[in-house]
Order: C-alpha cells, then sequence, then structure tokens
C-alpha cells in the first residue's frame, strides 16, 4: 500500500469518527392525503435544496482553501459520501492547522480569510485575485519580506547576473522572501505582466520580462553586443543566464534546474510542522525503531467548567542519540499529539520540539544518564479524552507511539476537592511581583513532575497539591485543615507525618479558599528499600469536617 493510499484511508477515517450523531425525526401528517399534499409541496424544495448543498461543498473544495489544501486532503474529501462526512472533514480541516488550540479562535483561518480578501482587493484581473499567481503566494505565504515593482515596465539596465545591457521590459514585479517554510531561503519570485492587463504570472526565466526579446538587434545583453553570441540562441533558449556565455556568471538560485525546483515546491501547499507524524498518530503501534518515553497528565481546578490539564512527556537520554555540532553533542525531539473526546471529535493539535541540554565531550557520558521533560497545558472542560502522541528523535529516526486515555474531573463549586498529587523533581517559589507562564508553572510555583516516578534511595520525594474550596473559619478569616501524610508499602503503613508548616520540608500557602501544599519526603530508611509505595495526602477541613485523600504512586529501586 503506497503512502497516499494509507493517508487517505487514515484522514477519511479521522473524519468519519469526528462526526456527531444525528437523530432523524420523522412527522407524521394527520392522513395520507394531508401527507401526499404536503410531500408534492416539499419535494422541489427537497431537492434544490440538496443541489445548493451540492454546490456548497463543490465552492469550498475548489474555492480559495485549494490553494493550502494537500493533494492527499483533496482525494479524501472527494471520496467522501455524505454531508456529515464533509462537514467533519472541514472541521477536521481547520483544527488541525490552529496553532493554539487553547483558544476559541482559530488563528490560522482567520489570517488565511485575510489574506484571501487582500489578494481579492489587490490582485484580482478578470478573475478573482485568489486565483492569480500572486494572489496564491500571497494566500500561501504572506507578505514578501522586499518587493521591487516595475508597474510601467519601459526601461530597464539588466543586473550583471541577467547579462548586463540595456532592454525595455513588460510590468514586473520581485518578491523576496528570508526563508518559506518548505520551500528554502533567499527564495525570488518574479512576476510579469505582458499582456498589461494587470494579471501577473510567475516567470520562469528572467527573459520573460523582456519586451524587445523578439526584436532582432535590440535589447541585447553584454555577450551579444560584443558579438560572442547570438541573440537568436537565447531566445530558443541556449546560452542564457546560468550558462558559459553570461559573462559576469549567474548566481546559484538562477542556474535552470534550481529555478524550476523552486518553482515546483512553490506549487505545493503550505508544509505543516511535522505531517509525517500526524499519520503515525492513527497507527496502534510501531513494530520496529520505538523510541520510549512517559506520558503523565495532571489537573487543576480553573474557573467555571474549565480545568487546567498538563500533559508532561519525560524523555531518557539513554534512549536518544547525540549529534556532534562543533563539538557539542545534543539530541532533538520533534512531538506531535492530538487530543480527543470520547466521542471521537478533536479536542486540540499541538506539535513542538525538545531540545536537549548541550555536552562537551567529557560531559556526554554523564549528560546520557540524565532527562528531558516538555509539558503542555490546555483548557478543557470535564469528560474523557483520549491523546494521540508521535514522538520521533530526529537524529536517529526512532520514532514512539503512545495513546492514553484519561478523564478530566468535574470540581464542584462549594466542594472540597484537590489538584492532582504531583510527584515532583524539584518545587521553587516564583516572585510574586512576576509571575511567568509557560512550562511548569503552577500558580506560584514552578514544579516540574517527575514523570516516571521512578526514585533511588536517598532521594527525596517531592508532593505539590492544590486544595480548593475550603470553608472559611469564622474567628481567623481563613481555611483551618489539617494535612497528613503516610506512605503505605502493600497493606503497612511505614510513615506518617503531620503536617505544622513550620518544617522546612514543608509548605502551606493559602490564597483565598486555595490552599498549596508542599513537602519534600527524604527517602530513607524503610522507604530506601526496592518496591511499590503509595503516598497518601489526607486533607481535613477542620470547619466542615469534610476529607479528600489524593494518593501517588512511586518506585524505589536498587542504586
Amino acid at each position: 500500500m503506497t503512502r497516499n493510499c494509507r493517508f487517505e484511508r487514515i484522514c477519511a477515517a479521522i473524519v468519519v469518527a469526528g462526526l456527531a450523531v444525528v437523530a432523524s425525526v420523522s412527522v407524521r401528517a394527520a392522513g395520507d392525503g394531508a401527507r401526499q399534499d404536503k410531500q408534492q409541496v416539499n419535494e422541489p424544495t427537497g431537492k434544490k435544496r440538496r443541489d445548493e448543498l451540492k454546490s456548497a461543498y463543490k465552492e469550498w473544495v475548489e474555492g480559495p482553501v485549494s490553494v493550502i489544501m494537500t493533494e492527499e486532503e483533496r482525494r479524501a474529501f472527494k471520496a467522501l459520501k455524505t454531508d456529515e462526512e464533509r462537514d467533519g472533514f472541514i472541521a477536521l480541516f481547520w483544527r488541525n492547522r490552529d496553532p493554539d488550540p487553547d483558544t476559541p479562535e482559530n488563528e490560522y483561518k482567520d489570517e488565511h480569510d485575510r489574506r484571501v480578501q487582500y489578494a481579492n482587493e489587490k490582485f484580482s484581473s478578470g478573475i478573482p485575485g485568489w486565483r492569480t499567481d500572486r494572489g496564491r503566494i500571497y494566500i500561501k505565504f504572506g507578505k514578501p519580506d522586499e518587493i521591487e515593482p516595475h508597474p510601467a515596465g519601459g526601461p530597464y539596465e539588466r543586473p550583471s547576473y541577467e547579462g548586463g545591457g540595456s532592454t525595455s521590459t513588460y510590468p514586473f514585479e520581485v518578491w523576496w522572501y528570508r526563508h518559506l517554510e518548505g520551500v528554502g531561503s533567499d527564495i525570488e519570485i518574479e512576476f510579469v505582466d505582458p499582456s498589461g492587463s494587470g494579471e501577473y504570472h510567475i516567470a520562469r526565466s528572467p527573459n520573460e520580462k523582456d519586451a524587445l526579446l523578439n526584436v532582432p538587434g535590440a535589447g541585447l545583453d553584454l555577450a551579444e553586443s560584443l558579438g560572442l553570441r547570438n541573440k537568436a540562441d537565447r531566445v530558443a533558449g541556449f546560452g542564457g543566464p546560468g550558462q558559459s556565455a553570461n559573462l559576469f556568471g549567474a548566481r546559484a538560485k538562477d542556474q535552470p534546474f534550481e529555478r524550476l525546483d523552486v518553482l515546483n515546491r512553490l506549487e505545493k501547499a503550505p508544509s505543516q510542522q511535522f505531517p509525517e507524524l500526524r499519520v503515525r498518530a492513527d497507527v496502534p503501534e510501531i513494530a520496529t525503531d520505538v523510541l520510549p518515553f512517559s506520558v503523565r497528565t495532571d489537573f487543576f481546578r480553573l474557573s467555571g467548567d474549565s480545568v487546567a490539564t498538563s500533559f508532561t512527556m519525560q524523555f531518557d537520554h539513554a534512549d536518544l542519540s547525540f549529534k556532534d555540532t562543533g563539538g557539542l553533542y545534543s539530541s532533538q525531539i520533534n512531538i506531535y499529539a492530538r487530543l480527543r473526546r470520547v466521542a471521537g471529535s478533536v479536542a486540540g493539535v499541538f506539535e513542538d520540539t525538545v531540545q536537549t541540554a548541550r555536552y562537551d565531550g567529557n560531559q556526554l557520558q554523564t549528560g546520557q544518564t540524565q532527562r528531558s521533560v516538555y509539558q503542555k497545558n490546555l483548557a478543557l472542560t470535564p469528560g474523557r479524552y483520549k491523546i494521540d502522541v508521535v514522538a520521533r528523535d530526529t537524529v536517529s529516526g526512532k520514532t514512539g507511539v503512545l495513546h492514553h486515555s484519561f478523564e478530566v474531573p468535574h470540581y464542584q463549586e462549594k466542594s472540597l476537592s484537590s489538584s492532582s498529587l504531583i510527584l515532583a523533581t524539584s518545587i521553587e517559589p516564583l516572585d510574586n511581583q512576576s509571575i511567568p507562564a509557560g512550562q511548569f508553572i503552577i500558580g506560584r510555583y514552578r514544579v516540574r513532575p517527575h514523570v516516571s516516578a521512578v526514585y533511588k534511595p536517598g532521594q527525596s520525594l517531592a508532593l505539590f497539591l492544590q486544595v480548593y474550596a475550603a470553608d472559611m473559619d469564622q474567628a481567623t478569616l481563613l481555611p483551618a485543615l489539617r494535612v497528613e501524610y503516610s506512605v503505605h508499602k502493600g497493606a503497612d503503613e511505614i510513615l506518617h507525618v503531620v503536617e505544622d508548616g513550620g518544617s522546612k520540608l514543608g509548605v502551606i500557602d493559602v490564597k483565598g479558599q486555595q490552599l498549596t501544599i508542599a513537602r519534600a519526603i527524604p527517602l530513607t530508611g524503610a522507604m530506601s528499600q526496592p518496591g511499590t509505595y503509595t503516598v497518601k495526602v489526607k486533607v481535613t477541613d477542620l470547619v466542615s469536617q469534610k476529607v479528600i485523600t489524593p494518593e501517588a504512586t512511586f518506585n524505589v529501586i536498587s542504586r
């Protein structure tokens, strides 16, 4: 099976899986005669409606969206059979391009619509602006970094890399982009309007703008004026820019094959960041080249029904390949993740790159015993979800796929509850005057989760927990809580600590009815023995007498 066929099947499957179930409702008429009359009235209207819908889908796939649609997506859309599937495809098409699923806006779609409107206003010439070459390039890649306009054409001194000499040109423009993803750097695109109608097309040769190209003896370049070559050869395509007959030589990007290669890449839909990882997100498992990694999910209450959900991924450097760049060794992982609700609809997509620390030759062996951790935070509504994560080591090409199901909790407005109990590698208080946002930031703390939850004897078990909706003590106008920690191995309790807030190993941070609890427990004595342990935090609201007991499991291994 070819990769394109496989992608088509996968894409169609995603669309079908994300469709909502539409209930059909039948209405019974009072009598057969009434039913018949109603059908006679509504049948033409129903057919007209179906024709309008069919036309609307055709207009969508053949309209401005076709500029950014891949061939695989186009074939998948045309293979769909029902309007429900087409609606699902269109929704998924835009979701997969949303750069920030955390927000209700789709910035990519908004920018696409703005570019289409601009193209239609600026580049129309008997056909809509989005259909013109300038319009399509603008919609795909946006405003160029520089524009060299020649709206009237006329006398023109060729630069040396075009052969020098004087001529007269048709109206033309040169657009220059510093870098285009999927195309390259230092990209120069020339548009020419030989008809003077305002419809510029992409020029495949610098000679296309030469209005005197077919006039014998006129508009000669320097080699032709010196008799070193015949203009007819240039007209026929021999000895043009990039050939030895050019006295000054040509730029590398003006070589015929290089120019054709750039033009070919410009015709393709804008590349998505990690398209091959998107396909692998639907593969149940990878049989070879497995890149192992761990994922944990944590939840924190926000306002209303919104729940902050943190996805933390951990990569052991022992599983990565390191590349030598000027004596410094580093590794890089590309990540693609798709979040779906239990019904199958996509709730969010994110892509990112994890760059490990750089080590010199003396540090590399130590660096390979360490880990890299990445975190993504999303605001979700309560319910059951599944996340499909694909990670690829860019040095070795090894790829891992992980499918993880979880349930976002529903926090009752006035009910004592807590966040996830996080086992952390470090917990750092932040400056209250300038609290940053981003990875590992929870309120006024920077918390790095220990995703694998595997410890060695002598390390500290760092706990982090937020408590919500504690009742206020009317005497102090503060919550009154009793916090206890216990560690269990099987049925045996091997540690019990009551938090008094005065220990250097523990802190209770009160902010209104929300409390933050942090505690470090050294893994010594009985807890230094290899095995699986459970740590529990019992929080008792002394005002309401309500109790919650979040817990987590960790493992201790021998040195």
